[in-house]
């Protein structure tokens, strides 16, 4: 058995022992991820090749699976201690294995048979995941599995239609020009599918609710192996090597108008949500549009960033999601009313999040920085051939100022505030747990500060070789001069701040107020904005629902099926007269 099947199975098959042994699931996933993680090494580096599945690891597929397989040790080591307690740490960790064999499967594929047999395991997997939350997630998993599978059959459906006019399965063997009403069709129904597993607009309302009640390390592990990087790795392979995708062409237009739409509307969401994991996972669904935009724009160095910008996604998303695990195993909540003043207690977890929020936010010199410059950088290109360019970039900038304002939110209201008497007794987490979300911040920083050198010739330059990467902005100047405005910061506030601060008291019509009736909790911050102008209309249709294709297609299906039943009312009569209409369509059709 070659290299490429023992990536695929290896972990699919050692699925079945944690299955059967709970006591021993945590220990085989471990040592398997980590295995897996060494072979997802030798065939980045070395390559290889299997006709059985027609597997092959070429650099791109290549490079996302060893991030792939990373992120699921790190998950691996984290879940050691938060899913000690789960009654169902046979299916989790058995589940997470097959995912990662899945995963290989569907990165390795060269034709699209392979493809769609592993992504349709990765929906299975992805369901039973969520499942793992117990019986409030039941919900949220049926949920997931509707939306990621009904896409799913929309791929087999572009499927179809690919191999009608190219006469081959193989993927990006015949480069399509979407310049009829087949080849957009396919574009479309592949494209579905990447876009629902990614979580882009208007297919993102499972990763929400899924954020409720799914454990941490799951909502962790969704960017980090499933669902960001297995979605928009399928949109880069769909506008790179399958379809062409021409700059200002209407295909371009929709998918940065789906990119922008995602990047404002989902930013907007999170700044009133006062649940943590909630939160987190509406922020990145706002990431996912900015590589959706920048695969769009179909200007090289802004697919590039977009490709850039998923690794990105994959580090500081899935560390967000373990700083809130964290925070929910030590406090008892996530709910951000609740929280207050934990950075005293749990300082590294802190300081990590912190990490990932200047990240998220697009603040230099982190790695976001980098990728979402790129992005604009290719905007920008478009104003040779249109006006639009405009939208598509403040649409971008005005989202990491929405993402930047949500986690000031964040960090004050959980963080920086004054402790309650939930915090006060809290502690920081276990070196398993508090090391997988530093090791991700530190990567953070690397990627921004030497992305030239590390993430853009060994993770990005596998999709795009030909690009040139140099001239885009100087990271390591950057933040040369930022340390040195910080530390120019730092003297002037220790050798000048003399007086240290003066309390006065507030007073309303001459009467002073007490402490508690001035104080404002971080989670009111936006509820003005929330209730002023149209946006209480918008967020109150959202509230309902009217916006969410899941429960769109409910009513309609319950309106579909009140009909039939008044159809089906058990009078001999009206079923004589169905029997009659029938009869004479069918003789009509004959007749012609």
């Amino acid at each position: 058995m070659n290299l490429l099947l023992w990536i695929v199975f290896l972990p699919i098959a050692l699925s079945l022992p944690c299955f059967l042994w709970k006591r021993a699931a945590a220990g085989i996933a471990l040592l398997t991820s980590l295995a897996v993680l060494a072979l997802a090494g030798f065939a980045y580096w070395y390559g290889g090749a299997s006709l059985a599945l027609t597997l092959r690891a070429l650099p791109f597929g290549s490079a996302v699976f060893l991030a792939a397989a990373f992120f699921t040790v790190l998950i691996a080591l984290y879940s050691l201690k938060f899913m000690e307690e789960s009654d169902k740490l046979n299916l989790y960790y058995g589940n997470i294995l097959i995912s990662l064999g899945a995963a290989a499967g569907a990165l390795f594929a060269t034709d699209y048979l392979t493809l769609l047999l592993f992504w349709g395991l990765l929906g299975i997997t992805l369901y039973l995941l969520v499942g793992v939350g117990g019986d409030r997630a039941t919900g949220a998993a049926r949920k997931t599995l509707i939306i990621v599978g009904g896409t799913d059959a929309l791929m087999i459906f572009g499927v179809g239609l690919v191999f009608a006019m190219t006469g081959t399965v193989m993927i990006g063997l015949v480069r399509l020009p979407v310049n009829g009403l087949l080849p957009a069709l396919a574009f479309l129904a592949l494209a579905a599918g990447a876009l629902a597993k990614a979580g882009a607009v208007p297919f993102h309302t499972w990763i929400p609710d899924a954020a409720e009640v799914a454990p941490a390390p799951v909502l962790a592990y969704l960017p980090g192996a499933l669902d960001k990087l297995l979605g928009i790795y399928l949109l880069a392979r769909l506008c790179l090597d399958v379809f062409t995708i021409a700059p200002n062409s209407w295909l371009s237009l929709l998918l940065m108008f789906a990119g922008s739409l995602t990047i404002v509307t989902t930013a907007m969401a999170a700044l009133f949500q006062r649940e943590l994991k909630k939160l987190l996972a509406f922020t990145g669904v706002s990431q996912v549009g900015y590589m959706v935009l920048g695969l769009g724009t179909g200007i090289p160095v802004a697919m590039a960033g977009a490709i850039f910008h998923m690794f990105n996604h994959a580090l500081y998303k899935s560390l967000m999601f373990l700083a809130a695990g964290s925070v929910e195993r030590q406090a008892g909540t996530t709910e951000l009313d609740r929280l207050g003043g934990l950075a005293r207690f749990m300082p590294v977890t802190f300081a990590a999040l912190l990490v990932a929020a200047l990240a998220a936010s697009g603040v230099p010199p982190f790695n976001a920085f980098f990728s979402k410059w790129m992005i604009y950088q290719g905007v920008i290109e478009l104003a040779k051939s249109g006006p639009l360019w405009i939208v598509w970039l403040m649409a971008a900038m005005f989202g990491s100022a929405l993402t930047l304002a949500v986690f000031i939110k964040v960090l004050h209201a959980a963080f920086l505030g004054q402790w309650s008497e939930l915090t006060a007794k809290v502690r920081e987490v276990a070196w398993t747990m508090w090391l997988p979300p530093v090791v991700l911040a530190a990567l953070c920083a690397v990627f921004g500060i030497f992305a030239y050198s590390l993430p853009l010739p060994f993770l990005v330059a596998g999709a795009l070789p030909a690009i040139s990467y140099s001239g885009f902005y100087n990271p390591v100047l950057a933040t040369a001069l930022l340390l040195l405005g910080l530390l120019i910061g730092v003297l002037v506030y220790y050798f000048m701040a003399f007086s240290g601060t003066i309390a006065k008291p507030v007073y309303i019509g001459g009467e002073a107020l007490a402490e508690n009736e001035v104080k404002v909790p971080a989670t009111e911050f936006f509820e003005a904005i929330k209730e002023n102008g149209p946006l209480p209309l918008v967020y109150g249709a959202a509230e309902r629902r009217a916006f969410d294709l899941y429960e769109l297609g409910g009513r309609l299906s319950r309106a579909g099926s009140s009909g039939l039943r008044r159809l089906h009312n058990g009078l001999l009569s009206n079923y004589l007269l169905w029997l009659l209409v029938g009869t004479a369509l069918i003789l009509f059709v004959l007749v012609r």
